[in-house]
């Protein structure tokens, strides 16, 4: 089985050099590698082209049009027999290729999906941010689930994978952001392909490097996951609607201490109760007392901008009904 790896590439040279290092040292080599550049000002063509000895590799520049058609990009210039996505900010462990492999054999899988992780050479706030982004205590655990909340398996942007048949029937991404990964994935099912998560295709996730953009980040998936209810309004769930609750929650209680000292006790109550299940999880996963401190801003922002970005969408384009489909 051959391999085409497209990685979509905004203004992150750095981040680039380190998965293509970490693509060198893959068990399984039938691969090549796309990178393409999307509009950058800080392009990485000498970089990428420094690994053409350790790797089958092509660079494509193109002007901007976002990472959902950046991949389409890629799809029409691919030569595998199964595309695999990442997203430029992932490590990827070196055994990946020969678990993928053995899965998609025994299987027969058409799409797929994997986890993510935190490396141990993160940074604190990076361990935090995954943390945040994984625990059962912000997404209810329901990331790198073999089902999502409310159904099949979605596999996501970052680390999926699709059978060459499939991008020839359904074609590519039909909107290149804010969402357009679980639209994809909706569309390969509806088409009748089987899709799967493979536990063990981890990678290793860096995300954001600050807090100030984790924000802006999750503040954007709120808006997109309105977005899909307009293509897809089923799959707007129960479960998608509690980080704006939460949000409320916290306006409240903030509310709550500058007037009623019984309801601010007990919301304060509640709130120190989460508060220390986020810190001693977070400390017993990471065995540090400073991400486990940390994983508790990044569990608050994950909630609070995921349901701003939520709710702002959710009045102007179901109660306002505002047509802001991306």
């Amino acid at each position: 089985m051959f391999f085409s790896i497209i990685i979509p590439l905004y203004n992150r040279p750095l981040e680039i050099k380190e998965l293509l290092q970490t693509l060198t040292l893959q068990t399984y080599t039938h691969f090549e590698v796309l990178v393409i550049e999307d509009g950058s000002l800080h392009g990485a063509k000498e970089l990428v082209e420094s690994f053409a000895q350790q790797l089958n590799i092509h660079y494509y520049f193109k002007p901007n049009t976002g990472q959902g058609f950046t991949r389409n990009y890629g799809f029409e210039r691919a030569k595998g027999d199964y595309f695999i996505v990442f997203d430029s900010d992932c490590l990827i462990p070196e055994n990946y290729l020969t678990i993928v492999k053995q899965y998609i054999a025994q299987y027969k899988v058409e799409a797929y999906g994997g986890p993510d992780a935190a490396h141990h050479s993160f940074t604190p706030i990076q361990k935090a941010i995954s943390y945040a982004m994984t625990s059962v205590f912000t997404t209810g655990g329901i990331r790198g689930k073999s089902k999502n909340a409310g159904g099949q398996f979605h596999p996501r942007s970052f680390n999926m994978g699709l059978h060459r048949k499939v991008w020839e029937k359904i074609g590519g991404f039909t909107i290149t952001r804010m969402g357009e990964d679980i639209l994809y994935s909706i569309a390969i099912q509806q088409a009748g392909f089987k899709t799967a998560l493979i536990n063990n295709a981890i990678v290793y996730h860096k995300r954001r490097t600050s807090f100030t953009q984790f924000w802006a980040q999750l503040h954007f998936f709120g808006r997109g996951r309105i977005n899909i209810y307009t293509y897809y309004p089923k799959q707007l769930k129960t479960v998608h609607f509690f980080p704006a609750l939460f949000t409320f929650f916290v306006g409240f209680t903030m509310v709550a201490n500058l007037f009623d000292f019984k309801i601010a006790a007990t919301c304060n109550f509640f709130s120190a109760i989460y508060v220390l299940l986020i810190f001693f999880d977070a400390l017993g996963k990471n065995k540090s007392l400073k991400v486990a401190f940390l994983s508790i801003f990044a569990s608050y922002i994950q909630l609070i901008a995921y349901g701003f970005g939520f709710t702002q969408n959710f009045i102007n384009t179901i109660i306002l009904k505002n047509n802001n489909r991306s």
